[in-house]
């Protein structure tokens, strides 16, 4: 056993609930959720697999919390771009760049519980501690468009949805191919097209 899971089970029963979430979390982050089941997660926390359903409702409540932990941890320590400051154009690739790493993390996970939709329900009802990056990315369109730094007429939800599907589209057929999603970074090409792309409009003017 080793110090880390003898410390959890030392302690009272909330170190020992984050453990195992701590746990879920990692398998989720090294191996993807396909195929994840109770005994390998109780393998990698080092405890009995009836001592999960101790602290969690079920496979489903645990595997949720090591998703929701995962997607937290994929995603954290990078601020949003501050309205107004900087140039829209180079605030807009900090969040192109933070969207593809983001989904090269997480996607995978969401995909590999196609099959599970009450996993899936369970992770959607938990209570979520920071704005999903969708939103986080129209939050700040709008509040440049408020500052008059991008057009009043521009459609937010419109870049938003290409700028989101741009994201996953990279991911997807990363995993229909059998390649590793996100093995590579996006290269500055694709960064600086789709943010012109956005910002400029295709129509010729």
């Amino acid at each position: 056993m080793s110090p880390r899971t003898a410390a959890a089970l030392r302690g009272d029963d909330t170190s020992l609930r984050d453990h195992l979430i701590e746990a879920a979390r990692r398998l989720v982050a090294e191996r993807g959720t396909a195929g994840l089941t109770v005994r390998d997660i109780a393998r990698e926390a080092r405890v009995a697999d009836g001592v999960l359903y101790n602290h969690f409702a079920g496979k489903e409540e645990l595997l949720a919390l090591g998703l929701d932990a995962h997607v937290r941890a994929a995603d954290s320590g990078r601020p949003a771009p501050e309205p107004g400051s900087g140039s829209v154009e180079a605030n807009l690739r900090v969040l192109v760049r933070r969207g593809f790493a983001l989904h090269a993390a997480t996607v995978p996970a969401f995909a590999g519980l196609l099959s599970q939709p009450k996993v899936l329900s369970a992770y959607a009802s938990l209570p979520k501690a920071s704005v999903p990056l969708r939103e986080v990315l129209a939050d700040y369109l709008r509040s440049e468009q408020e500052l008059g730094r991008l057009a009043a007429f521009a459609d937010v939800p419109a870049a938003v949805t290409l700028i989101s599907g741009a994201w996953h589209d990279r991911v997807l057929r990363g995993l229909l191919s059998g390649d590793v999603p996100g093995a590579t970074e996006p290269d500055d090409r694709l960064v600086d097209s789709l943010v012109a792309t956005v910002l400029r409009g295709i129509a010729r003017h």
